[in-house]
């Protein structure tokens, strides 16, 4: 911010002092403050970064349990930063995994991370302080997200679509099925007897996982677009479609999901978290935005926060967590009315 104020600054303050008409001092010093505002507010609407911890590697991922926030940072591994003072988080322990961490999610005492190039990696995390691997399953694929129900884990592969992992004994996990997607499976969420699986150019894929040794697609949609992540609430599939912002689908009908709102965010939507009547999206170069989902066909942006890189990946827990790639995990609070 400094660095867009402070050429200005300089160039202002010379004017000031060269002119002897007071009355355009006082313009110059009006337009001067007003800029200054227009700079800061710029970067945030109804949001502030209250904490921070700038993680090693490239920050991908992100998700929530307890006191601790679990990232995924790539060619860094798994990363583990107590969150219990959000502003002054601290990382307190960490694994190296063999690839680079995309995706991550938490179980239990598990973490479980989608390491593109080594599939997926099954951490014990009872002790934070003292991650230790306890399984792994290599895909594949490459692997680059992972949802958890159950004694399953489900793995968006890429090029290999959806593999299906038993995980009941994490000492010792093994494929029981898949579904080959059409498209590049990079984003997965599990709800019921469904997995949604946001397929980038082949949209958002519907697959029937009530027997999870024979899944098999029910339903589609096609955005048109770049499907990267999806999240499930209710009856709605919120869809983060890379150049045509967050897409809201009707899934109560799986054999027939239809889009029924749509916000173009300003930047390129890659991950959605969605909490409440809000969505949370992480929009690449817009940082996070937070969309108003009340009313399904016609959500708004009520806030965001320009975050300082790239922001990959969100989770929501009070607090909005942010992957932001190479300046780590952000920690933005929503103050929106209605929150």
């Amino acid at each position: 911010m400094l660095r867009k104020i402070f050429p200005f600054f300089l160039f202002l303050i010379n004017i000031i002092f060269n002119q002897e008409e007071k009355l355009l001092k006082k313009i110059i010093i009006i337009i001067f403050i007003l800029t200054i505002f227009s700079l800061i507010w710029a970067d945030s609407l109804n949001c502030r970064q209250i904490g921070y911890y700038d993680t090693p590697g490239s920050a991908q991922d992100v998700a929530i349990s307890g006191n601790y926030a679990y990232v995924a940072d790539w060619e860094a591994g798994l990363r583990i930063i107590d969150i219990s003072n959000p502003r002054s988080p601290v990382e307190v322990g960490y694994y190296d995994t063999p690839g680079a961490a995309y995706g991550v999610a938490v179980s239990g005492n598990y973490a479980y991370v989608a390491d593109a190039g080594a599939g997926l990696r099954i951490i014990d995390i009872s002790n934070p302080r003292s991650p230790f691997e306890v399984g792994y399953y290599d895909t594949p694929g490459s692997a680059q997200d992972v949802a958890v129900s159950g004694n399953y884990a489900y793995v968006a592969d890429l090029a290999t679509g959806l593999r299906i992992i038993d995980i009941s004994n994490p000492r010792s996990p093994f494929e029981v099925g898949y579904y080959d997607t059409p498209g590049w499976a990079f984003g997965v969420a599990v709800s019921g007897n469904y997995a949604y699986v946001a397929d980038y150019i082949m949209g958002l894929r519907i697959i029937d996982i009530s027997n999870p040794r024979n899944p098999n697609e029910v339903g589609f949609y096609i955005s048109g677009y770049f499907a990267y992540d999806v999240a499930v609430s209710g009856n709605y599939a919120y869809v983060a479609d890379d150049k045509a912002g967050l897409r809201i689908i009707d899934i109560r009908n799986p054999r027939n999901p239809s889009q029924v709102g749509r916000y173009n965010t300003p930047g390129y939507a890659v991950a959605v978290a969605v909490s409440g009547n809000y969505a949370y999206v992480a929009d690449d170069k817009a940082g996070l935005r937070i969309i108003d989902i009340s009313n399904p066909r016609s959500p708004n942006e009520v806030g965001y926060y320009d975050t300082p890189r790239w922001a990959l990946g969100v989770a929501v827990s009070n607090y909005a967590y942010v992957a932001d790639a190479t300046s780590g995990l952000r920690i933005i609070q929503f103050y929106g009315i209605g929150k």
